[in-house]
């Protein structure tokens, strides 16, 4: 999400607006991670796996250092709106960590 790209607010209005639920019954999720470690992580097998546009690692990092040379990834403290929202850094934190988290913030473990 380029956070100063309008087009990029409307497309996740969009997204949002797919699945008509009510704004309380949509959960976003903003992952933080310092490009040092988002670049390893495009190599992992996992990655390399399930999602093709990663499979050309030279490729796919040129693009992540490009896009956080030309947008803003990362939101401003306060700037988003909406009322289900976490900022999670998982830089340190394994993936079934910050779900854990994700499932504790918005209380799913109760659901």
């Amino acid at each position: 999400w380029a956070f100063d790209l309008q087009s990029d607010w409307d497309y996740i209005d969009w997204v949002k607006g797919i699945f008509g639920l009510p704004e309380e019954d949509v959960y976003y999720v903003e992952l933080i991670a310092p490009q040092s470690v988002r670049l390893q992580r495009n190599a992992t097998e996992n990655r390399l796996k399930h999602k093709a546009s990663k499979r050309s690692i030279d490729e796919s990092n040129a693009r992540l250092i490009r896009d956080d040379e030309n947008y803003r990834l990362e939101s401003l403290p306060g700037e988003i709106p909406f009322p289900n929202y976490l900022r999670l850094e998982n830089s340190d934190i394994t993936a079934e960590e910050a779900a854990m988290r994700i499932k504790e913030h918005f209380s799913f473990c109760d659901k």
